[in-house]
């Protein structure tokens, strides 16, 4: 009895979190703000990934941080002179459509073309909360191991965009690359999946043009 009680609030819950995020992306798409969920694991490099796009995407940028603890990362964003709103999580291992929309608030709308909203460090729990966003970038790196895509399925089957980070040490820390990259397509054949390097700058273009061709669409 207790169990079937334990579902039926999870059921409300994503019920409840889906209704919000359709009302989130009816506010951005009502501002003309195309809006980036990116997703990833500790470490995979999502903060330096954002940095480099405010830096080299010709667009009027904002970002929305979500951690456990964001002042750490919002500070990182913030010295690029953008709108940047830190989103605490607490207890809570992702963000979630209420806590976005809330942020929205604190944000400049109006001024603002092309949102990244960075969620919390893992490849589980932000998989069933959709944030209102109009893509989800999943962002590993082979330092997590070539079997990360097999370990985490359900995060990529919902990607619009993975991409693959620190290929240039694939090599040092014996990951096969080629391999994650197959992994993806197996779960998710349509996905386009980008193997990049922040330190070479190899695939930064190719996501740079990826994000802007969902942005005509």
């Amino acid at each position: 009895m207790h169990k079937i009680a334990d579902i039926e609030i999870q059921h409300d819950i994503m019920v409840a979190n889906s209704k919000l995020a359709g009302k989130n992306q009816k506010i951005l798409d009502d501002a003309d703000v195309f809006s980036v969920d990116v997703l990833g694991a500790i470490g995979s490099g999502k903060t330096s990934l954002i940095e480099t796009l405010i830096q080299k995407m010709d667009h009027n940028i904002g970002v929305i941080a979500g951690d456990v603890i964001s002042k750490y990362d919002a500070g990182r964003f913030e010295q690029y002179d953008i709108p940047v709103v830190g989103l605490n999580t607490g207890k809570e291992c992702h963000l979630d459509a209420h806590l976005v929309k809330h942020a929205f608030g604190d944000l400049p709308l109006e001024s603002i073309d092309l949102l990244f909203i960075e969620n919390v460090g893992n490849l589980i729990c932000p998989v069933d909360f959709d944030l209102g966003s109009h893509i989800r970038m999943v962002v590993i790196s082979v330092s997590e191991g070539d079997d990360t895509v097999e370990k985490h399925p359900l995060i990529f089957q919902n990607a619009d965009l993975v991409v693959i980070n620190k290929v240039d040490i694939a090599d040092a820390v014996g990951a096969d690359q080629d391999k994650m990259v197959a992994d993806v397509k197996i779960l998710n054949p349509d996905v386009k999946v980008i193997k990049s390097s922040l330190k070479t700058g190899q695939g930064l273009d190719e996501i740079i043009s990826s994000i802007e061709s969902f942005m005509k669409q």
